[in-house]
């Protein structure tokens, strides 16, 4: 039988979707077949952050994996809601590759080299907030669109003339993203975690299944034999896609989010790591217009979900204590 992998149908969709369908069936063993799902985030004009986040890139795929129109959806980890989604469940979160974001800059620029009044789009207010943070003179701009998009919003970028507008002097992207998709080539600064935190999740995917399909579960595939040894392969792949390391910064970073009540769009960036047998988280809460920010860190050695969750937790009280709720529209405030 073959293993249906839900993904949008953007190019970078399509492309880590199909990297995570061929890591699958190289592990497992059956042929495997992308099916192409409309989002709403793929069909709405306007900003991200206006709609709810990047939340709404989600919730179609989700739909279909409990509708059975496919067995298992990639999505990227930073635009999971963090509230549980009954009857699904993320099965798997592969290696994280670089959690950074990058500019790129027409002429080569750096940050520090943009002239003032130069307009950088973004559609994230996470990052816009730290840019204005760093560069309070930078015209920052709310965009939209895929990486091709964007990266037409700058000249020199592309080598479509037609579809490129060229109206910005730079944009933000992440770095995992571009990697993907082999565009490297047009990153002129990686931001580090001094600079410009990431969003939770970022860099990570997460592969996310029926619950009763899960490893460890019964499996709600019914009918031939053939299914069931199905299912139970793909169980195993999905548990050896897992990266432990992985899991527990992932978990923490969410944790974060979850106990400000913030959402995807919220102006939150957050980044855990492990190192040796101790798992280290810095979070960092940002006034939308960058006047203010709050940044804590803590470390813990549990080296479990559990333990992950709270240090997310207990720096997310850190910040909360330091007055993050009087600079950003946190839930957790009212």
């Amino acid at each position: 039988m073959t293993v249906r992998i839900g993904t949008r149908a953007s190019k970078l969709a399509l492309t880590q979707s199909q990297q995570a369908a061929d890591q699958l069936a190289a592990v497992g063993g059956f042929p495997v077949e992308l099916v192409r799902i409309k989002t709403e985030g793929d069909v709405r004009t306007g900003s991200l952050s206006q709609m709810g986040g990047t939340g709404v890139f989600v919730a179609a795929l989700r739909d279909a994996l409990l509708a059975n129109a496919c067995d298992v959806a990639v999505h990227s980890l930073k635009d999971l809601p963090t509230g549980a989604a009954p009857g699904l469940t993320i099965a798997a979160t592969p290696k994280r590759v670089d959690v950074r974001d990058a500019l790129c800059a027409r002429d080569g620029l750096k940050l520090a080299d943009l002239p003032a009044g130069a307009k950088v789009g973004t559609g994230s207010p996470r990052r816009a907030a730290q840019l204005r943070a760093a560069r309070p003179d930078l015209d920052v701009v709310d965009i939209r669109g895929n990486v091709d998009t964007r990266l037409g919003r700058v000249p020199g970028l592309t080598g479509n003339a037609e579809d490129a507008p060229g109206d910005l002097d730079a944009v933000v992207l992440a770095a995992a993203g571009l990697e993907r998709i082999s565009r490297l080539d047009v990153v002129t600064e990686f931001f580090e975690t001094d600079v410009m935190l990431p969003a939770p999740g970022q860099g990570s995917l997460a592969i996310e299944c029926r619950a009763a399909d899960a490893p460890g579960q019964a499996g709600s595939l019914e009918g031939s034999q053939g299914a069931q040894s199905t299912q139970n392969a793909l169980a195993q792949a999905l548990a050896a896609l897992n990266d432990e390391d992985t899991r527990l910064a992932v978990t923490a970073e969410r944790a974060v989010l979850a106990r400000l009540e913030a959402g995807c769009a919220a102006p939150v960036g957050a980044y855990a790591y492990r190192k040796g047998s101790m798992l280290y988280l810095e979070a960092v809460v940002c006034a939308v217009d960058g006047s203010k920010t709050v940044r804590e860190k803590k470390a813990t050695d549990g080296l479990t979900e559990v333990g992950a969750t709270l240090l997310g937790i207990e720096v997310a009280e850190l910040l909360l204590a330091a007055g993050a709720a009087d600079i950003a529209d946190l839930a957790a405030s009212r």
